[in-house]
């Protein structure tokens, strides 16, 4: 299994800024329809489909929303051993444009995002100025569950798709 898909579990290399807080809402359609998804999210790590010795202890993904239509994110991952990584953007949520991803990089160095509606939100990784995975998040109805499903190229050259479980932490 290639280290972005065992080591980050369920990364959404979107982030949330450290400050950013999600009380002030935006105020056009497009920003009000990502406020289901703005919070804290925590990976169900019980549920990967890898060894729990090789499972992360947590995935925390934020989400919050920032000026000008666009979504600023943040994953912190907390390795089996207990090392740290964090990796934060903002961007549009529009597609209109990718922005530099900043913190860890070792996945993705660039990101752009699209809401489709206000229960799913794409994401394009890209590392190298070559693709790097796609991540849908689906919001459950009850707006307490968020299904990531990856799809990126494995180490064997062959397409991956996998579906993790995140649950709202706050």
């Amino acid at each position: 299994m290639p280290r972005n898909a065992m080591m980050v579990g369920a990364l959404a290399l979107a982030m949330v800024v450290p400050g950013t807080g999600i009380a002030a809402l935006p105020t056009n359609s497009t920003d009000a329809a990502a406020s289901s998804l703005l919070g804290h999210w925590a990976l169900d790590v019980t549920r990967l489909a890898i060894p729990p010795a090789a499972r992360p202890r947590s995935v925390i993904l934020n989400f919050a929303a920032a000026p000008g239509g666009r979504l600023a994110s943040e994953v912190v991952i907390t390795a089996p051993d207990g090392s740290v990584r964090a990796m934060r953007s903002v961007a549009p949520l529009d597609g209109s444009a990718t922005v530099e991803i900043s913190g860890d990089r070792a996945e993705a160095d660039h990101v752009a995002l699209k809401l489709v509606d206000e229960r799913v939100l794409v994401m394009a990784l890209a590392r190298g100025a070559t693709p790097a995975s796609t991540r849908i998040y689906t919001l459950a109805p009850d707006r307490a569950q968020l299904t990531e499903t990856a799809v990126y190229i494995g180490e064997d050259g062959q397409a991956v798709i996998r579906t993790s479980h995140f649950i709202r932490a706050r």
